[in-house]
């Protein structure tokens, strides 16, 4: 007899974009305590990192009206883990990519990671939280079945570039110009970067793998070998010409079509 699967879906318009919530444990107090508690958690981050109001504390910030130590204690962490994103890609993650002040290409990611982990500790441990295509996995889809995440082709509509299939805690973070266009900037030369359509980076958690993924889509050409020397990542890309690339750990993910 097939597992019967228990499901609790959300979904939450924030941060500007789309959020969802796909739990598969038992649904107690405790779980939809911790849910309403990620999505309260997602509206503060915006109030607080979205460059695009201007009341935020990163626009405040960044226009000089208030000061480092006048903001709360989350900009202090994104700041600080920002610092170590930057570290870790030779200066390719840019806190001010295009000039000003702008965390966004770890933030989301920070945020989605934390909304994940305030359903586990409160005992949902097989759950999916998507925070705009990057995503936090924790265990499996059900006792019986990993997760399977179709990774969408850049430049093909409504056609996926790969399946990936997880049986583990595992982040997904996808880079690219298909919904947004050309918004990630090469931080050294100030302009979009244009070497990929896509780029796809897998790892342990989603802080990281969102910031790698950007930085990695920034520095272009030599993304690759850089991504390969990273413990624990994985990746998989697209040029604007179709051709693909992939490290070579990323087919222990299955599901990759054939010819990549």
């Amino acid at each position: 007899m097939p597992e019967t699967v228990t499901r609790l879906h959300h979904v939450e318009h924030v941060m500007g974009t789309v959020f969802s919530f796909d739990i598969r444990d038992t649904p107690t107090p405790a779980i939809h305590r911790a849910l309403a508690e990620a999505v309260r958690h997602l509206h503060r981050i915006d109030a607080v990192f979205s460059t695009y109001r201007p009341d935020s504390h990163i626009s405040r910030l960044d226009r000089g009206d208030i000061r480092l130590a006048d903001c709360p204690p989350e900009v202090h962490e994104a700041l600080s883990l920002c610092a170590r994103a930057a570290h870790h890609s030779d200066g390719w993650f840019s806190i001010t990519p295009a000039g000003t002040l702008d965390p966004s290409g770890l933030v989301k990611g920070w945020a989605t990671e934390r909304a994940s982990q305030l359903l586990y500790d409160a005992g949902a441990h097989q759950t999916c939280v998507n925070g705009g295509g990057d995503l936090q996995l924790r265990g499996r889809a059900t006792l019986d079945s990993p997760w399977r995440i179709g990774i969408a082709h850049p430049l093909r509509p409504k056609e996926l570039l790969a399946v990936i299939t997880v049986d583990t805690d595992l982040a997904i973070a996808t880079s690219g110009v298909a919904e947004r266009g050309a918004h990630i900037y090469d931080p050294h030369q100030g302009a979009p970067a244009t070497t990929f359509a896509s780029l796809t980076v897998v790892g342990p958690r989603l802080t990281m793998t969102d910031a790698y993924a950007t930085a990695a889509f920034a520095r272009g050409e030599d993304a690759r070998g850089w991504l390969t020397s990273l413990d624990g990542y994985e990746a998989l890309a697209v040029r604007p010409d179709g051709q693909t690339w992939q490290t070579p750990g990323f087919t222990r993910y299955e599901g990759i079509p054939a010819g990549i």
